[in-house]
């Protein structure tokens, strides 16, 4: 991967001119290369991200966002990065989305024009934090040497306020507006000028609205279910329920009768086991509108080859998670130290299994996509978070020059992994391309749950020997699941574990002798990306497996974690994160989350606590849960969490993000799966997959960040993890039932 500081500084900035005589600035760092696979996480490969800022005659600045906004707050915080170093007015700042862009290099390979797009895996700040205020830095010396020029002073006796260099000594005072023109005909400086101290911020880490905050309330925030074209159709598609089925027949005579409806289209699904285009084979209706689509949609007669899937269970794989267990050794992924040795040799061994199921992303925007086919090109508009995918597909499916190929991104209603992948943009293209229109396809909520690229369910064994100290020796984690890396090009069998296992999570180095073993189970369910992925799976594992063994050796909870932690280390952390893991910084939120919750003080009967700690792709998070049982109903009380994620550049939008993560953690741990009956997923709406509801919510939330002094790291999907742990932890110090299984309405009544 490159790095920004290893690229020639003229490739890194890029200056000219404004239209009008303003400073235009480009800036190219590191960011998710175009060669990514669909729906992976992983640190970003070979790439260019760009921003631009533009500073007109008037002293406007206009600093652009490339990435895609779904909520995580990027449009706000990346241009926060730029705008500190320039030093201006955050007030004076406009923020802009831009399109995507790409060129062909000289070796005629597809690369960025200025900027790398896409979001995933929490990095969006990490990976600019240095760039972007080199980048602020850059611009502000320039416009500085625009008026040393000017005044014919040395530059060393200039500095700048907001919006302007001002030379203290001759009391003169001029607005970047009027240097930009003269700053544009600068060279760019040999090296990255002097960054500020944290302690001369004065935009990073204070607390900002969202940039488009009022046009979201009031209605105005573009979405893509908002996306016009001229003459523009709608189109809904009818597709196979069941996984890997085949149409064989459809009449279509009553549905093409239907008042409104323009045509009928039919989509051809991938081979059974082969990479998705699009989920599923299915008929699409195309009609003058999305009401008159759908009635001609439930106009058709259709016949289904049920597919290769059809027997599949949720039940059945279940039994097949269970069977491989016990049956025999799986694919051994790491073994430290003498495993059985330390088993044979133990005081006192410990074994539980822990169980999560299918979930759905089921973002509140369901999937949808407006796409015209031209003879010269594409046009793409959409809640599109890979945008070089979204044009790969349109070029693989119609053959057209990627240069012709435009993808706008709207806003996101929700990303959560769902849009990594493009499947809704391929269905989209190949309706456009039949009936030479502008083409609007629209899904609807039935559609969302029973097609997505799901969370996969897995089945984790654990076992752990202790001393006569009470003390972990060794450490056996063995897991059943489906892996994400199922009909990928390019993943082995043998790589199937990478998706689902993070060797160098605790307790890694935290005990002698270790091993994980991984069962890679056969599913025709499609898989993929959701917020923080296997995260959740196993940090609700080994979480809930450290509160057995602490009460096992009848020790306290945190400080049984915090004995196994040990002295603040920094130990190698070769996943997505990296690339390291600090049991200090782990420790430290925990002791904050515990301290604020008010750890060990009396509960009434019936209350209790639990506590949970993960780290997650570079971020460490920690929550205490306290909960109530009455006459045998759950109510989830309070929820204390606390965050290090380096310095918050935007406070607000890292306790957002905490928030939203303490609501998807509660939604998904109450009551959330996805179910399989006869190959044909049993969800349908929001009354069988239900969401979280304010009736769920916790009476008390408080959320806390730890001042660690760290770089910016990963903050959308850190929140999730410890939650349902903390909650299960509670409910066995509330009343001695261990719950090991998700969603936990199966075992106990809400409230």
């Amino acid at each position: 991967m490159n790095d920004a500081a290893h690229l020639p500084r003229r490739r890194f900035l890029q200056l000219g001119a404004a239209v009008g005589g303003g400073l235009l600035l480009g800036i190219r760092l590191p960011a998710l290369g175009e060669e990514k696979p669909a729906g992976s996480i992983g640190a970003p490969p070979e790439g260019t991200l760009a921003f631009f800022v533009r500073i007109d005659p008037d002293g406007a600045v206009t600093i652009g966002s490339p990435q895609p906004e779904m909520g995580q707050g990027v449009k706000t915080s990346l241009p926060m990065l730029i705008a500190e170093e320039l030093d201006v007015d955050w007030a004076r700042v406009r923020v802009a989305q831009m399109p995507m862009g790409i060129q062909r290099n000289t070796e005629g390979q597809m690369s960025w024009l200025h900027v790398g797009q896409g979001a995933g895996g929490s990095t969006s700040i990490a990976s600019s934090w240095q760039p972007l205020r080199e980048a602020g830095a850059t611009a502000r010396q320039l416009l500085t040497q625009a008026a040393a020029n000017r005044w014919q002073v040395d530059i060393g006796s200039l500095s700048t306020e907001p919006g302007a260099v001002v030379h203290a000594g001759g009391n003169r005072r001029l607005g970047y507006g009027e240097l930009a023109a003269e700053a544009a005909r600068l060279p760019l400086p040999t090296a990255p000028p002097p960054l500020k101290a944290p302690g001369e911020f004065r935009i990073i880490g204070t607390p900002r609205p969202v940039v488009d905050a009022e046009d979201i309330v009031t209605g105005r925030a573009r979405y893509g279910i908002d996306a016009r074209l001229p003459g523009q159709v709608y189109a809904v598609i009818e597709r196979c329920p069941w996984l890997d089925g085949r149409l064989l027949t459809v009449d279509d005579k009553a549905a093409r009768a239907v008042p409104g409806v323009i045509d009928i289209v039919l989509i051809e699904g991938p081979a059974a086991g082969e990479p998705y285009t699009v989920l599923a084979s299915g008929v699409a209706v195309v009609a003058s509108s999305t009401w008159a689509a759908e009635r001609g949609r439930r106009a058709l007669n259709i016949r289904w080859d049920r597919g290769p899937h059809a027997k599949e269970s949720s039940a059945g794989l279940r039994r097949r998670m269970e069977e491989a267990l016990a049956a025999s050794d799986g694919q051994v992924v790491l073994d430290e130290g003498d495993v059985e040795q330390a088993f044979a040799g133990a005081s006192d061994s410990v074994e539980a299994s822990y169980y999560v199921p299918y979930v759905a992303h089921a973002t509140l925007e369901p999937q949808c996509c407006l796409v015209e086919v031209r003879e010269d090109g594409a046009t793409v508009i959409g809640p599109i978070q890979m945008p070089a995918a979204a044009s790969r597909m349109v070029h693989q499916l119609t053959g057209l020059d990627r240069l012709s190929i435009e993808v706008q991104m709207t806003r996101l209603g929700g990303g959560f992994g769902r849009r990594l992948t493009v499947d809704y943009v391929a269905e989209a293209t190949l309706i456009a391309q039949q009936v030479k229109r502008p083409v609007k396809l629209q899904w609807n909520r039935r559609d969302d749950l029973h097609h997505d690229f799901y969370r996969p369910g897995g089945l984790q064994q654990l076992r752990a020997a202790l001393n006569d100290k009470g003390e972990v020796t060794a450490w056996r984690q063995r897991l059943a699941s489906p892996s994400k890396y199922y009909r990928r090009d390019g993943v082995a069998e043998d790589g199937m574990w990478e998706s689902e296992l993070y060797p160098d999570d605790p307790p890694r180095r935290l005990v002698p002798h270790l091993r994980l073993e991984y069962f890679a189970m056969q599913s025709g369910m499609p898989r993929g990306s959701w917020r923080a992925p296997a995260h959740c799976a196993n940090a609700f594992a080994v979480q809930s497996f450290i509160d057995e063994l602490a009460h096992r050796v009848n020790a306290d909870p945190l400080q049984f974690q915090l004995r196994l932690l040990g002295e603040p280390r920094e130990f190698p952390y070769e996943q997505h994160g990296g690339p390291i893991f600090d049991t200090g910084r782990l420790a430290g939120v925990l002791r904050l989350a515990a301290e604020r919750a008010d750890w060990g003080s009396p509960m009434p009967a019936g209350s209790g606590r639990g506590i949970a700690g993960h780290f997650t792709f570079g971020g460490y998070c920690a929550y205490v849960v306290e909960v109530t049982v009455t006459d045998g109903k759950l109510r989830v009380d309070r929820v204390v969490g606390a965050l290090d994620c380096g310095l918050a550049v935007n406070p607000n939008h890292v306790k957002a993000q905490m928030e939203s993560g303490i609501h998807d953690g509660l939604s998904t741990a109450l009551r959330l799966r996805i179910t399989l009956q006869d190959g044909r997923v049993q969800q349908d709406n929001f009354d069988s997959y239900p969401l979280g509801s304010l009736a769920d919510a916790p009476r008390v939330v408080e959320t806390y960040l730890v001042d660690s002094g760290a770089a910016p790291s990963g903050v959308g999907e850190p929140p999730i993890p410890p939650l349902a742990p903390a909650l299960t932890n509670a409910i066995f110090a509330a009343t001695g039932q261990r719950i090991r299984e998700l969603p936990l309405i199966d075992h106990i009544d809400l409230a």
